[in-house]
């Protein structure tokens, strides 16, 4: 049995109000062909599919005719969960006719008992149990008590994952006594402590310091993979090869250009599991030039004379204030290089909060957004936890009229 590992797809973002939707479509057109190549037989994607809970028509389409042309080849199952940029309830709409197509979404939580998914091979006989975890929420996990503070509230987060998990594993036990002693892989979309992240690539977290951040201990030794999504970098967590992070196959941001992305094919004889990355293509080059001016007009003449395609950002971290620094790198670039943002240094915006806990707002897209700003609301007492669902529902409700009255695509770049 070949199992497929991947996660973070982020279907429709686009990077800087460029359109990436030719990047995913090559993306997802690579995939297929490796499903093929490679004789997988499961596919487990593990959160952030979408990169918003609102995606583009475009985006959906590629979603929905990935998943149909995957599931008429030779693999047999396709798992996939909600990550924290999803929309639980969007995810789960088609679910009676995926089924059918051999294709199992978890948008919402279930119980764990339920999320736990048996696998069978091409004569009916149970091959392999999936623990198909979404991302779970505060509210999913434990009931907030006003006064909470952030590290009792992260505590209280920790337990409920563990106990989750641990609830996961005893059912995996239950059923391996009923078809054997199969494997078991669990899927979750969380951040797991120690793992890395690049400086900009767009994970959306709104804790601060170590706060919502879990150690590898939550997950039983009953999972012999755990298949993580919600960090882009592929990775290994707490130094033990059977959790790994696949990572993001595109670069969400400049932060990641020099990343190799990879996804993770795992083998199984019985619960003995052999994993192997797969390097995936590079479909769009990006490249971040930080330097002086001088450094930074000989590289992007250097970029300009080959005369390939890339996007680039620059941060100018000269002695000296150029005011008109973004007229300037555009007269120097020609061909097919694109400058899609320039950054001085030198200059500095005012913020409510420290510059490393607020992110720019050009880094933000208009969930972020709210999302910052509930999250204030909440911490000086303005909002109480039984407003936010309905809040976010409102919201969402209002971005989605825009979105039709100003057409979709408009809206999402």
């Amino acid at each position: 049995m070949n199992i497929l590992h991947t996660s973070d797809w982020h279907l429709g973002q686009t990077l800087y109000g460029k359109k990436r939707l030719e990047e995913f479509r090559l993306f997802l057109d690579w995939l297929k062909q490796l499903i093929i190549d490679e004789h997988i037989d499961v596919l487990l994607v593990s959160g952030d599919i979408f990169d918003s809970a609102l995606p583009s028509n475009h985006a959906q389409a590629l979603y929905y005719r990935f998943l149909c042309d995957v599931s008429s080849g030779p693999c047999r199952h396709i798992v996939l969960t909600a990550g924290n940029h999803d929309s639980p309830s969007f995810l789960d709409a088609p679910r009676a006719l995926l089924n059918a197509l051999d294709v199992q979404v978890i948008g919402n939580p279930l119980t764990p008992e339920e999320e736990v998914l048996t696998l069978r091979d091409a004569e009916g006989e149970a091959q392999l149990l999936v623990c198909a975890v979404p991302f779970l929420r505060d509210r999913d996990l434990f009931r907030a008590v006003s006064g909470d503070t952030f590290e009792e509230r992260d505590q209280q987060l920790a337990e409920g994952l563990k106990e989750h998990y641990r609830r996961c594993a005893d059912e995996v036990t239950r059923l391996r006594s009923l078809y054997g002693d199969i494997p078991s892989i669990a899927m979750g979309h969380l951040f797991a402590a120690g793992s890395t992240v690049a400086g900009d690539d767009g994970v959306r977290d709104l804790r601060i310091g170590s706060l919502g951040q879990v150690d590898a201990s939550v997950f039983p030794s009953e999972f012999d993979y755990v298949a993580l999504g919600h960090l882009h970098i592929p990775q290994i967590v707490a130094k033990q090869e059977r959790i790994r992070y696949s990572g993001s196959p595109l670069p969400m941001g400049f932060g990641e250009a020099d990343q190799q992305k990879k996804v993770f094919i795992i083998g199984s004889q019985g619960r003995k599991l052999q994993t192997r990355g797969i390097d995936v293509p590079l479909f769009q080059k990006l490249e971040q030039i930080a330097g002086d001016w001088d450094h930074i007009v000989s590289r992007l003449e250097e970029l300009s004379q080959q005369g390939e395609p890339v996007w680039v950002e620059v941060l100018y971290t000269g002695p000296t204030i150029i005011s008109d620094l973004a007229e300037r790198v555009q007269a120097v670039v020609s061909g097919p290089v694109e400058i899609l943002r320039v950054r001085n240094a030198l200059t500095f915006r005012p913020t409510l909060m420290p510059a490393e806990d607020m992110p720019a707002l050009e880094d933000m897209d208009v969930h972020d957004v709210f999302e910052q700003r509930l999250s204030s609301l909440i911490q000086k007492g303005d909002v109480c936890e039984k407003q936010v669902d309905e809040l976010r529902s409102t919201y969402a409700a209002a971005v989605r009229d825009l979105m039709q009255n100003n057409g979709d695509d408009e809206c999402a770049s």
